[in-house]
């Protein structure tokens, strides 16, 4: 017999049983019918419960990646993806987990038989669909259901003082980017762009973005009348602009390098600006004018000569004021309404209306990235781009002297960008109270944010680290080389000595991450995933190429010349020495 229970359940205390609360899919069950009601407007629950496009996206994007899992743990994780969207659209229709089990027990007494082939639309070919992959739209991740949806939010943690080499290792690494797997995602996407242009923007625009467009393009000088914003607005994105221009304006080179290598031979190195530049401004679920400011102020300052600008357009079509009064304040020359792989490739070979540009900057979530590193890789395009990008991160490095709540709230800053931030604390001989005081502050500033479905699985993954000496901290800071580095040290200024990988670090108490966000003077776009062993962040220089130039005179070739001469015949390469010999044969006649 089936037992079917109805209200509350058996147990006098209220709950389903007398054993605790329920798990696994009715604990999630109970989760999304709670947040159906609660859910903060603006946040990303709220949106899947009230956008059945995203929602459908997201369902399609993740049985494309269920599909695709080739390990036993990938497979677990994407199919707990998928289930938590699967049951997001039942909840919003108001279909119970019984329901779909009534439903599974009507199939399952079926007799007759189907040949069971898929919908022509969803034919695959060496495990591939026949029809173009079709990317989300650009939201924040949503919370991954695989972890607790109560409960204090809280972070693991690890001693390094007992865990050994290999366990090490393994706190340094990050999730596992499949790049190979997404640029074949992004290809068709490129493709139609390249072969329909601005066509093709328009019908991706309209499918992802839900927004249709008349024109492409927005040409300098822009309307005031789409540039209308609050005045304090306004004031905040000036003074930003102010103190982002006097530090990048600082890194410009203003002369040319001149050495005179040895008597008669002179060397020289002189900068020149990148012609035409293509700043990638995210939309998603917020917009970022900041983003616009950061990238454009140095293109600005290098004199590039033309600045074209991408940002997802509005519902209506039209670019946020916001964004584009930053996009005035630096001087783009053009505002191009597309986001996602279709903006990267019609900046990468141009349209009818889009100007193909040199270089593209800019963060964007996993389909941005991909596009960026896809056309790179083409020949064709002849387009550099400014870094790879991953999941925005923090590395806190915190001794007795850290503040509770500075502590918390600098690590919950970039924990609430997505679920896959990352987020490391690094403790320097921190009593086991003074720890507990800065978890329960993550978890009561993290319950108060809007955010809270992302920065609980975000936090959930994160970690912390605790050490025995600055020395010791320092040294797994620049082995994880973070994003943003955050030093909440009794002598923090006496830690920057010791910093070796780190995109931006911020020092001492009163230096908040979100300062370099948005108006310290610093750039924002840095590089993440643990690249700051070898990128800087963007920078004025990002924007100039360096030309070099040599002048020999007749008398300085004299002796450098036999010098040439030897290596060129120790190469093999006679012509080389060639042209020098002649030279010099003329000079002796």
């Amino acid at each position: 017999f089936q037992v079917v229970q109805h209200g509350t359940g058996f147990c006098h205390l209220g709950s389903t049983s007398c054993f605790g609360g329920v798990q696994g899919l009715a604990k999630l069950e109970d989760t999304l019918r709670s947040r159906l009601q609660t859910a903060h407007e603006g946040s990303y629950t709220k949106r899947l419960f009230n956008d059945p496009a995203l929602l459908r996206s997201k369902l399609l994007e993740e049985a494309d990646e269920l599909a695709s899992a080739q390990t036993k743990e990938e497979v677990a994780f994407e199919a707990a993806d998928l289930i938590y969207f699967a049951l997001t659209r039942c909840v919003a229709a108001g279909v119970s987990l019984t329901d779909v089990g009534a439903s599974l027990d009507q199939k399952a007494k079926k007799i007759s038989r189907r040949k069971g082939d898929a919908k022509p639309q969803y034919t695959t070919t060496n495990g591939k669909t026949d029809s173009a992959p079709k990317p989300a739209p650009v939201p924040a991740p949503a919370p991954a259901p695989t972890s607790s949806t109560s409960g204090p939010i809280k972070m693991r943690t690890a001693d390094l003082t007992s865990t050994s080499p290999s366990d090490r290792a393994k706190l340094l690494q990050r999730p596992v980017l499949r790049s190979a797997e997404m640029i074949a995602k992004v290809k068709p996407i490129i493709d139609q762009v390249r072969s329909q242009g601005d066509a093709a923007l328009k019908e991706l625009t309209a499918k992802f973005d839900k927004a249709q467009l008349d024109r492409v393009v927005l040409r300098a000088p822009f309307p005031a009348e789409l540039m209308v914003i609050p005045e304090a607005v306004k004031k905040a994105a000036d003074q930003a602009y102010k103190n982002i221009y006097a530090f990048h304006a600082a890194q410009a080179e203003k002369e040319t390098l001149v050495v005179e290598t040895m008597p008669g031979v002179t060397c020289t190195r002189f900068a020149r600006p990148i012609a035409r530049v293509g700043l990638y401004v995210p939309g998603g679920t917020a917009i970022l004018p900041s983003t616009a400011l950061m990238l454009g102020i140095p293109a600005q300052v290098a004199r590039c000569r033309e600045i074209v600008l991408a940002v997802p357009p509005r519902p209506d079509g039209s670019v946020s004021p916001e964004v584009l009064y930053c996009a005035h304040l630096v001087g783009a020359t053009a505002v191009l309404k597309a986001g996602g792989a279709q903006a990267i490739a019609a900046m990468a070979y141009g349209t009818e209306s889009v100007p193909k540009v040199d270089k593209i900057f800019g963060p964007g979530n996993q389909w941005v990235t991909a596009a960026k590193m896809a056309v790179q890789n083409d020949t064709d395009a002849l387009v550099a781009i400014d870094m790879p990008a991953g999941p925005s991160e923090v590395l806190v490095v915190t001794d007795s002297t850290g503040i509770p709540s500075f502590v918390a709230a600098d690590l919950l800053s970039q924990a609430e960008h997505g679920i896959d931030s990352q987020v490391v604390l690094v403790t320097v001989n921190v009593t086991a109270d003074h720890l507990a005081e800065i978890e329960r502050e993550v978890d009561a500033q993290a319950n108060a944010l809007p955010r809270v479905d992302i920065v609980r699985q975000s936090v959930a993954k994160s970690l912390i680290v605790n050490t025995s000496s600055v020395e010791e901290a320092m040294a797994f800071s620049n082995d994880y080389a973070p994003e943003h580095l955050i030093l909440h040290l009794e002598n923090a200024p006496d830690a920057v000595k010791l910093v070796e990988n780190a995109g931006s670090v911020f020092v001492g108490p009163w230096s908040p991450e979100s300062c370099g966000d948005y108006a310290s003077g610093t750039n924002h776009t840095l590089p993440t995933n643990g690249y700051a062993r070898q990128f800087s962040g963007v920078n004025t220089a990002s924007y100039q190429k360096h030309i070099t130039s040599q002048q020999v005179t007749q008398e300085g070739l004299k002796d450098l010349g036999p010098v040439v001469v030897t290596l060129a015949e120790c190469e093999g390469l006679e012509a080389h020495a060639n042209a020098v010999r002649v030279r010099l044969n003329h000079s002796s006649a």
